[in-house]
């Protein structure tokens, strides 16, 4: 498939996305401010959020659950995400799984980037830090890199800011 064609697919899952991702910017606001300046709810950050999607097809899951893909080389030489990632940009990434029928998001988890970009370095430094990830080619012209989410189970910051039941359940197996 081409870009074009993926960029179109997952573009009519980003209000789900949205839906998903809101309630973790959001909170309620305290009673006095709520009753004195008119303000039901407050962004829970004071800056705008970079926040990257990604969504698998259906039929990932049962296998790469626990994993996250980034694209890290493309044979043109383009700038990849996996790049941006490591050079600052980005605050969370949305990583997801569509159901069978591809019209919603089934399985999903939201990465604080922060804490991933803290992981890699704590486990270049130190070998008590591991993380358990590869490389894989998509034959199109395009390699990932994936992680293995489990791996990241003492990273501080928390890796995951929130994740579906399926995927925290996952989570809660042996990484291999």
């Amino acid at each position: 498939m081409t870009y074009a064609t993926d960029r179109a697919w997952s573009e009519t899952l980003v209000p789900q996305v949205k839906f998903l991702v809101g309630p973790h910017l959001l909170e309620a606001a305290p009673f006095d401010i709520d009753q004195s300046e008119a303000t039901d709810l407050i962004v829970l950050r004071a800056r705008d959020m970079r926040i990257a999607v990604r969504i698998r097809r259906f039929g990932y899951f049962p296998r790469y659950g626990s994993q996250f893909t980034i694209r890290c080389r493309r044979e043109s030489g383009a700038k990849t995400e996996l790049a941006k990632i490591v050079e600052g940009f980005g605050d969370w990434l949305f990583y997801g799984h569509a159901n069978d029928s591809e019209d919603q998001i089934e399985h999903w988890m939201l990465i604080d980037l922060a804490a991933f970009r803290a992981a890699l370095i704590r486990s270049c430094m130190n070998n008590n830090y591991k993380v358990t990830s590869g490389l894989a080619n998509n034959h199109d012209g395009t390699h990932f890199a994936w992680f293995d989410a489990r791996s990241f189970a003492w990273c501080e910051p928390p890796l995951l800011i929130a994740a579906s039941q399926s995927v925290l359940d996952l989570l809660q197996e042996p990484a291999a």
